[in-house]
């Protein structure tokens, strides 16, 4: 007999890593707690030591345009605006009850608590009004600034009124009667040249909207100067006339604050790109007046 072939036993292959094989490291006992961790000074790694805020709140770290500088600006100058609005139309009702204890008074003496709480009311009211009415002028003047570049960076212009002439306009009395109508006029022009609505050469022309801001502004400088004058005047009937005189301005400051809010939204509508995300959902109801839609021939050799 002669021998088969011998059978060849299949090889294996033992990958092992460089340097041999490695012997498994003996698993560590875990440290006991002992509290949380102390460090000698404040670290330096970590999120910063700040509030949740918007992005835009605090651009100075980042490159912003004008626009997104106007828009953060004009969302913390509406709401001081209307807070503004709201005081002022409680310390209008504070003056008018006022006078309606000094007409009470005429034919007898008054209790001692409503004269407390009209008082308190006027005192406060005026003291907030006050403070508020400086922090929204600052914030509704450094909003034009940033709308007025905003715009002119839009449209590819330079402003031929520079900032500095307009706070000077507002802050001098008797040019701010008229400096700061001007202005708004001409953002409001650059605003409506960059939407395609008014032409490039054309003469800065106020709409109806600015107008009525325009009127209300100088009615409650000149009402507000007046009552001022008026306060150094000591008859009995200057003070009732007073009284009189800062319950309308008090109004006035009221809707002065209602149209600047209005007047901020209308510009930034304009001048701002909408948010998609922020616009309600439309639907097609019908379609009126629209041209018949073209329609292909039929083919002789079709089947009807």
């Amino acid at each position: 007999m002669t021998p088969g072939p011998r059978q060849q036993r299949p090889a294996q292959w033992v990958a092992t890593p460089p340097g041999g094989l490695r012997r498994p490291k003996a698993r560590k006992q875990p440290r006991r707690y002992t509290g949380p961790p102390a460090y000698p000074a404040v670290p330096r790694w970590g999120f910063p030591m700040l509030a949740w805020r918007w992005p835009l709140a605090l651009p100075a770290h980042q490159h912003v345009n004008a626009e997104a500088r106007a828009e953060a600006t004009a969302g913390t100058a509406v709401v001081t605006l209307w807070i503004t609005a709201g005081v002022a139309g409680l310390a209008t009702l504070a003056e008018g009850w006022r006078y309606v204890l000094l007409l009470m008074s005429r034919d007898g003496a008054l209790a001692r608590a409503p004269l407390a709480v009209s008082d308190a009311l006027v005192t406060t009211t005026g003291f907030l009004l006050w403070v508020l009415g400086v922090l929204s002028g600052v914030l509704v003047v450094l909003w034009g600034l940033r709308a007025r570049a905003a715009a002119a960076e839009r449209i590819g212009v330079r402003n031929a009124r520079p900032d500095w002439q307009v706070v000077v306009g507002v802050l001098v009395p008797g040019l701010n009667l008229f400096v700061p109508g001007s202005a708004v006029a001409e953002l409001e022009h650059a605003v409506l040249v960059a939407e395609g609505d008014r032409e490039r050469g054309a003469r800065p022309f106020p709409t109806l909207r600015v107008r009525a801001w325009w009127a209300t502004w100088v009615a409650t400088l000149l009402v507000g100067w007046f009552t001022i004058l008026w306060g150094f005047r000591g008859t009995v009937q200057a003070l009732a006339d007073g009284v009189v005189l800062h319950t309308l301005n008090d109004a006035l400051v009221t809707l002065l604050a209602v149209l600047t809010a209005l007047l901020i939204k209308y510009v930034m509508r304009l001048l701002v790109e909408p948010d998609p995300t922020e616009l309600h959902h439309l639907q097609v109801r019908a379609v009126r007046a629209s041209p018949p839609v073209p329609r292909a021939e039929r083919p002789t050799t079709a089947a009807r």
